[in-house]
């Protein structure tokens, strides 16, 4: 099994329009489909994202790095949210994304999270991180 991360993308307009869907009706057509991918037993996890304006760019084009706080101007996507799958084939990521009760407009990105297996096990901060997981419960 693999996990992958379906990464919710929208852009200025799209994020206008959904404003416009009641609250209650949103929350009813996420929590539907989260709870078939948690019967499905694939869902790791899932959450969404504040608004841009409550956010902060750091843009390492400089040195020191610059922090910006929110709102951003005019944005061609805003990452919304996400959601962690364990599946076996991104080819199954994929038709679960293409059920997430999203507008025209809207993107999904699946991106595979790499695994163990990609890295060299005799690299000491692989080792570390491997026994971080295990002290936080993640492994």
């Amino acid at each position: 099994m693999s996990k992958f991360m379906l990464i919710m993308r929208d852009n200025d307009e799209t994020a206008i329009v959904s404003r416009d869907v009641p609250f209650e009706e949103m929350l009813e057509a996420m929590g539907k489909y989260n709870e078939s991918m948690i019967k499905a037993g694939v869902l790791v996890n899932a959450d969404g994202l504040t608004d841009p304006a409550e956010g902060v760019v750091v843009d390492y084009s400089a040195t020191p790095p610059i922090a910006t706080d929110g709102p951003y101007g005019e944005t061609k996507e805003l990452f919304n949210g996400f959601w962690t799958l364990e599946v076996p084939t991104i080819e199954e990521a994929t038709e679960w994304a293409k059920r997430a009760p999203l507008g025209a407009g809207s993107k999904m990105e699946i991106r595979r999270i790499h695994g163990n297996e990609d890295f060299p096990t005799d690299n000491e901060w692989i080792q570390k991180e491997a026994e971080w997981r295990q002290q936080l419960g993640t492994e």
